[in-house]
């Protein structure tokens, strides 16, 4: 059902892939949104590497959550800082491209925002305090992986 990749010299494991999300703490996820129109937006995520999910955080309401409840397949692509090789101007990046559902997390604990949250900051006091304050406004969302790839992207 998913296409394998075409330039297969420039693949990346599964070991690289899940390096990188455990690295990266933004990419890109991509809704089917309003009139067929793909809906891709920038946003922080957490790799949960013993469950193999990504978690997102979100709103209650928008654009995201109504593509989401009209379809739960979505695309999230993550990418490396890049690096150029001496004497190159070309950048080269290591790049992820994950096909998956994904869901609401209902009755989420705070430990999964805890660990989501430390990604940024070290200071709990604070998490905490932010935890209590948007519980309320804030949903959880869960993807669950059914297809990843990963290449090193060269742009020369």
């Amino acid at each position: 059902m998913f296409r394998e990749l075409t330039r297969r010299k420039q693949e990346l494991s599964a070991v690289e892939c899940k390096e990188i999300l455990k690295q990266e703490v933004r990419g890109v996820l991509a809704v089917n949104g309003d009139g067929g129109y793909p809906y891709a937006l920038p946003i922080n995520f957490y790799f949960d590497e013993e469950s193999d999910k990504i978690y997102f955080h979100s709103g209650r309401v928008g654009h995201k959550l109504d593509a989401i409840a009209k379809s739960d397949k979505v695309s999230f692509c993550v990418y490396d800082k890049g690096y150029h090789k001496d004497g190159h101007w070309s950048l080269n990046i290591k790049s992820v491209i994950i096909f998956g559902r994904i869901s609401i997390v209902e009755n989420w604990s705070d430990e999964l925002m805890v660990r989501f949250c430390k990604r940024f900051t070290s200071d709990t006091d604070d998490i905490y305090d932010e935890i209590e304050k948007f519980k309320g406004n804030t949903a959880i969302l869960c993807l669950e992986i059914e297809h990843m790839t990963g290449k090193l992207v060269n742009e020369a």
